[in-house]
């Protein structure tokens, strides 16, 4: 007697990890971290230029725009990270009034190199300044037409790695290049995300608590199908968008069984998103789990004053403290409530200051927690094909 079937059932932690394993040599990101990064640093160490535009969309960007926005409240930069991202003119001409085009680098991003937003902006930018060799650098795939391009007029490339997708290319060139021209401290980035790699694939201790969330987010996934962030700095909002992206263009496919994944992100904002999204976690729909991510050290100890505002005393209980302790509670106080609630999912991540390793830890541990959940729902957590079809329709449109 024969038998087969085309349905999956959710796999066992260790033949998750053992399918992880052989993904090392497959999938690019998963070794990054392991990379020398003295050819980043020689290079970017002669770029004197103070604006670094930085032309890309989507994987080419966010990465780095989580890092930067990270890292610039908490530290001093001579060079400025400008991204021209959008195809909306009015965000065109805006950042470019932020900078001097006669000192700017432009760096120009995308793995393909025929990316149509990116390639329609170095046109444009092309046409208000010369860009060659003196002032722009490519990184794009080894033998993409961006890359022949820059071959064809002496511009220095980097390359991005074939296997590499590009929401998992924060740790090449793609972020580690312009982080490192502006001064961050690229080989203490990388130190971050290999201690989570060593620690996952030693079965160390980020391994137990990573592939336990994955497989409580697998088998609920029908019930809580909604993944918040709750991020409580500001530092952190370029990091939701990354992982939006992350998680939602990794994970919303179609699986061997032919039934339609999908675990929708959210990122929110403490305390801003207190007062807007709040209200629909706690009294609505039981359909979302909510992880809050804390800052221990801002680095900044702002204090409430005392004897401001004559005659006005309400909340005089705030007076003296600062704004770090303040937030926390506001953090503290928010996720003790959530938890009162009995019936929400949520968990804790505590970032110990804002640093390159930290930060690092953090984004190459929601990568991990990616292609593990990928893995349980058996879907190919590194392709996109479902947004090629306004890529089709976008190009006959304007060829017609």
């Amino acid at each position: 007697m024969n038998y087969s079937k085309n349905f999956y059932q959710i796999k066992s932690n260790e033949e998750i990890f053992e399918a992880l394993k052989e993904e090392v040599d497959i999938i690019g990101y998963y070794n990054l971290p392991l990379q020398d990064t003295t050819s980043i640093k020689e290079y970017a160490r002669t770029i004197d230029k103070k604006y670094i535009a930085i032309i890309g969309i989507g994987g080419s960007t966010l990465g780095t725009i989580a890092i930067y926005n990270f890292l610039k409240k908490a530290n001093s930069y001579d060079k400025f990270l400008i991204f021209f991202e959008s195809t909306d003119p009015m965000d065109i001409k805006a950042r470019l009034n932020k900078i001097k085009l006669e000192d700017t680098h432009f760096i120009v991003i995308s793995k393909s190199g025929t990316t149509i937003e990116t390639i329609s902006i170095f046109k444009y930018l092309s046409s208000l300044i010369t860009i060659n060799k003196t002032n722009c650098t490519i990184v794009s795939e080894q033998r993409s037409k961006l890359t022949q391009f820059a071959d064809k007029n002496d511009i220095q490339t980097f390359d991005i790695p074939i296997n590499v997708g590009g929401r998992f290319s924060v740790f090449s060139a793609v972020g580690l290049l312009p982080l490192a021209i502006i001064g961050v401290d690229i080989d203490n980035l990388l130190a971050g995300a290999k201690e989570i790699r060593s620690s996952f694939f030693n079965k160390q201790e980020h391994y137990e608590p990573t592939m336990q969330k994955a497989r409580f987010l697998v088998e609920n996934k029908n019930r809580f199908n909604i993944n918040i962030l709750f991020s409580y700095s500001t530092a952190l909002e370029g990091f939701n968008k990354w992982y939006i992206q992350l998680w939602g263009e990794s994970l919303g496919k179609i699986n061997i069984n032919g039934t339609r994944q999908g675990l929708t992100p959210i990122g929110l904002i403490g305390p801003v998103d207190q007062h807007s999204f709040l209200q629909l976690i706690m009294q609505g729909t039981r359909d979302k789990t909510v992880t809050f991510i804390k800052i221990d050290d801002f680095k900044e100890e702002i204090i409430i004053p005392s004897g401001t505002l004559n005659g006005f005393d309400e909340l005089s209980y705030v007076e003296n403290l600062s704004f770090s302790y303040l937030i926390d509670a506001q953090a503290n106080a928010t996720i003790k409530a959530v938890q009162n609630q009995k019936n929400i999912p949520c968990d804790v991540i505590s970032i110990e200051k804002v640093d390159e390793y930290n930060i690092a830890k953090l984004m190459y541990n929601y990568m991990l927690l990616t292609s593990i959940v990928g893995k349980f729902v058996q879907i190919n957590t590194y392709d996109q094909p479902g947004v090629e079809d306004g890529k089709i329709i976008l190009k006959e449109q304007l060829q017609s």
